[in-house]
């Protein structure tokens, strides 16, 4: 089974407007992929939902455990400085370093998917993940 960890945006994108970055969690809910996560990327999950959609205490700790349902928790303990111009991108390199992840998909086009790689992890949009794993 794939281990894929699986950044805010699609996290966000999949609470908020569903489509492919649903789908891919789909898969978790399938049992055909396990999702890692960690308290890091839960936090700015959550912070966007609050600033950026308004998203009260009360429905944040609702999505909040139902992606903990799906997902595997880690607490990395390597700190990357890779990704220089969004500091909180590694966060996401550092997880999928820690979990051993197979593949990060995310939906940032700016800094994480141009990597296409990190060490042994592919890095792929929604559609990408979704072609590769039917």
């Amino acid at each position: 089974m794939a281990r894929v960890v699986v950044d805010t945006n699609i996290l966000v994108s999949a609470t908020v407007f569903g489509g492919l970055p649903d789908r891919v969690l789909d898969l978790a809910r399938e049992g055909k992929i396990e999702i890692i996560t960690s308290p890091c990327i839960l936090e700015e999950y959550s912070r966007i939902l609050k600033v950026k959609f308004a998203f009260s205490p009360e429905k944040i700790l609702e999505v909040l455990l139902e992606i903990r349902g799906l997902t595997t928790l880690t607490n990395p303990r390597i700190t990357l400085d890779v990704v220089k111009e969004d500091e909180p991108d590694n966060r996401i390199l550092e997880c999928a370093l820690s979990a051993k992840a197979d593949f990060i998909v995310s939906g940032d086009t700016k800094h994480l998917q141009p990597l296409g790689e990190y060490r042994v992890v592919r890095i792929l949009s929604s559609s990408e993940f979704l072609r590769i794993s039917r």
